[in-house]
């Protein structure tokens, strides 16, 4: 009717579409209102956040509350200028990646931290790490690369022996088209469960895969003429498949057990209306409920794995962008939505 073509707000959501979507998420308060780039868990109850100008916090209830943190070894001056974006923990022991290029790495659960220096021979500036266990840690870079360590950062073995340039070089008569215009660099590279990696060229036009045992990474057409904007694995695991955002709002989703080894494989578009506002963020929290997060602080739902969402309006009233939305499993599935202006959403169904 009439009524569907007010647009409420901010968001270019219909009205009687706004009026009548969930609200599932509710704001924490924070110690900082800067830009947040990732948050982990290491159990139930504790945990750590980090984000823009040297921000970074701890909790102890789950995420109920959080305190603001420094790092020991960082004065304060200094730690304003640094930018973090990745945390990694695992039973105490933890790392922190921040830029300019700076490593953090604790083994007391954060009460000490060391700075673990970086090779100006890496290829590219670290760009991931994830915690493994005692002392174990792997690293991934800016071209390509992927590094592990068995004794806390001292010593690093790499696991791709070629760098991506490399690989393209090589094969760049093949049918994968984009890969002649490649700039070097990948971005949003994404880690499932077992290890395999997926990245997307800086430019958005193609995107690569790479499983460990692989001697290098496998170029695959987008498919599609938008720029793809961001990428991940569907409920964390390279075999169920992959999401794609495109410029514009559009989210594909591939068929489960994709064939990584061709140039391209099938992506069906999921109904998901989102007035063009570009879709950063896509989380699976079981087989049917998929989150999609977004510019203007935009939120959708789908109970059918992925194939048609629904306006969320937890973030309506609230100026700003969603980067991300992580769920946790391991620790009764609980949800966050991480944004600008120091916003932080918790899942409360």
């Amino acid at each position: 009717g009439a009524t569907a073509a007010v647009v409420s707000g901010m968001t270019g959501i219909p009205a009687d579409a706004e009026a009548a979507a969930s609200k599932m998420w509710q704001p924490v308060k924070l110690p900082f209102e800067d830009t947040l780039y990732d948050i982990d868990f290491d159990s139930e109850t504790h945990g750590y956040l980090v984000g823009a100008r040297g921000s970074f916090a701890e909790t102890n209830d789950g995420g109920k509350t959080w305190e603001a943190r420094s790092f020991s070894n960082l004065d304060a001056e200094e730690e304003v200028t640094y930018r973090f974006q990745v945390a990694s923990f695992s039973d105490g022991e933890g790392w922190v990646l921040g830029k300019p290029t700076l490593m953090l790495h604790t083994k007391d659960a954060g009460k000490s931290w060391e700075r673990i220096p970086m090779s100006p021979k890496l290829p590219g500036e670290p760009t991931s790490i994830i915690s493994l266990g005692p002392s174990k840690a792997e690293m991934t870079t800016s071209q390509g690369a992927v590094y592990t360590t068995e004794n806390a950062g001292r010593n690093w073995k790499a696991q791709v022996k070629e760098t991506i340039d490399a690989t393209l070089n090589r094969i760049s008569s093949s049918g994968v088209s984009g890969a002649s215009y490649f700039s070097g660099s990948i971005i949003n590279q994404v880690r499932d469960t077992n290890g395999a990696y997926l990245a997307v060229s800086s430019r958005g036009n193609f995107f690569l895969t790479w499983e460990p045992g692989q001697d290098f990474w496998i170029p695959h057409n987008r498919g599609t003429p938008r720029r793809i904007q961001s990428m991940g694995f569907i409920q964390g695991k390279i075999n169920n498949g992959l999401w794609m955002t495109l410029n514009g709002g559009k989210l594909l989703i591939s068929s489960k057990t994709p064939d990584l080894t061709q140039d391209s494989f099938d992506f069906v578009e999921a109904d998901i209306k989102t007035g063009g506002y570009g879709l950063t963020d896509v989380a699976w929290r079981n087989d049917d409920e998929v989150w999609a997060v977004g510019g203007s602080n935009t939120m959708y739902v789908s109970n059918d794995g992925g194939k048609k969402f629904k306006f969320d309006k937890s973030a309506n009233d609230i100026p700003g962008n969603l980067y991300n939305v992580k769920f946790f499993p391991e620790f009764g599935n609980m949800g966050w939505a991480l944004g600008s202006n120091g916003l932080l959403l918790r899942y409360v169904g």
